[in-house]
């Protein structure tokens, strides 16, 4: 039988996870795929791949990068920690519950160049165009080699998607941004806090991009900071100089004027408005097309694409758990493709199981209950493989204290530690609070 072949698309914590589940067969002795995985960066990490570019790249690519300086983990690591590499593994100690960019860069680098996995990976290499044929049952990837500005094609039996959602902003428009007399963002573009030290900011958004950035700019200087919303508040206790303010309706030069008649002179303004599922290199019949959820839609156990069960995607779910969740379904796509687990071949049976985590997930009424759901399915994929088994239910204990923690104080929940669910140990209390830690490079970070 001639070997398979397999395409990755992207080398970011999704795809390196894939890279890594089929490492982890062979190293046991098993006969893995022809594994080729294309990532359109210059080196691999995803999102965590920082750089201070915006707009377009070196090559004339749209930067993927969503990152900026200073941030910080704004989940604890103990709910994202890798079951078969864990963070004591990896620095020789245990270390803070909150890491910053670079130190978890490191942590996700580590693991995979351990696996000796990088020589899989086409660097400077996006992804132009998918095509499936259904007389030959394959895939033909079209791919731009930058580093030869060359434009070449090939055949796969599967292809995984991992391009991840969080690098294609969505960007609405409102009466006066085309008059506004400041700087005017989306938090895609977003680099450093100092920019908008002594400003008056107004962060459009109620969600996490919002609450960070925002208080990124209040520790680093911001004058004042207004954040608006659509549906509802975030509500947190925020600081004296940061006010909530109903829906904006309208700019008029520097002011901004809110859905409740009040009005507030802003400097700057930065769109926290989300993101979208985009793959332009993929035509309508491969293309998944879904709002940001937990169970999105047309994808079979969360990874099958139901139109075409050779065609996988990874991490394309709204997300608590992160980096054990892409493990989890990277170590079952592995398993499909090596027939160690059977994908129906009824599309009514795949559809059924779309429509069921749907329905369980609109049951849902809370955080607490969204929490406990993505747990669930962590649990059901790694029961399905080898990957090990880990209390992904101590996990979800920790996001539950966090959430209590955010409510106590949003600019002191880092400093808060906790357990372990790998090694059982405790992480240490940061040895600076976070508003007062403005240096976030990895030698501060680790620091006894």
């Amino acid at each position: 039988m001639p070997q398979k072949r397999i395409a990755i698309i992207g080398a970011g914590p999704s795809g390196l996870a894939q890279l890594r589940a089929f490492q982890s067969a062979a190293a046991k002795g098993e006969t893995i795929p022809e594994i080729v995985c294309f990532e359109k960066q210059s080196d691999w990490g995803g999102l965590w791949n920082y750089t201070w570019r915006t707009g377009l790249d070196e090559n004339g690519e749209p930067v993927h990068c969503s990152m900026y300086r200073y941030l910080w983990s704004n989940g604890p690591k103990e709910g994202l920690e890798f079951a078969d590499y864990s963070f004591e593994e990896h620095f020789g100690k245990q270390i803070a519950s909150y890491p910053p960019r670079a130190v978890l860069f490191d942590y996700i680098e580590g693991r995979v160049k351990k696996a000796g996995v990088r020589d899989w990976i086409r660097f400077s290499s996006p992804v132009r165009w998918v095509e499936y044929d259904d007389a030959s049952d394959l895939f033909t990837v079209t791919v731009h080699d930058h580093a030869k500005d060359h434009v070449y094609s090939e055949t796969f039996d599967h292809v995984i998607v991992a391009s991840g959602h969080f690098s294609v902003p969505n960007v609405p428009h409102y009466p006066g941004f085309e008059t506004f007399n400041g700087r005017l963002l989306h938090a895609h573009d977003f680099r450093d806090a100092r920019e908008f030290k002594d400003k008056d900011i107004l962060v459009m958004g109620a969600s996490y991009s919002a609450e960070d950035i925002g208080s990124q700019c209040w520790k680093y200087g911001a004058k004042s900071v207004t954040s608006c919303y659509r549906s509802g508040p975030m509500g947190f206790k925020w600081p004296e100089n940061w006010e909530e303010k109903p829906a904006l309706q309208r700019l008029e030069g520097n002011v901004a004027h809110f859905s409740d008649g009040s009005s507030k002179h802003v400097d700057a303004i930065i769109l926290c408005t989300g993101y979208k599922h985009f793959f332009n290199f993929l035509p309508d019949d491969l293309r998944l097309k879904t709002a940001n959820r937990l169970a999105a839609a047309d994808l079979y156990k969360g990874v099958v694409w139901v139109h075409n069960p050779k065609l996988f995607y990874l991490g394309m779910q709204d997300q608590w758990f992160t980096f054990n969740m892409f493990d989890a379904q990277a170590w079952w796509v592995r398993d499909s493709i090596l027939g160690k687990i059977a994908i129906p071949t009824d599309k009514a049976e795949l559809m059924a199981d779309v429509s069921a985590r749907v329905a369980r997930e609109d049951a849902g009424t809370d955080a607490k209950y969204a929490i406990q759901y993505q747990a669930d399915y962590v649990k059901e994929l790694v029961a399905e493989t080898d990957y090990p088994t880990f209390d992904v239910d101590g996990a979800s204990e920790a996001f539950f204290q966090w959430k209590k923690h955010k409510e106590k104080n949003i600019m002191g929940f880092r400093d808060n530690c906790y357990r372990s669910v790998i090694t059982g140990s405790m992480a240490p209390v940061h040895h600076t609070p976070w508003k007062d830690a403005l240096d976030d490079s990895m030698e501060s970070y680790l620091r006894n």
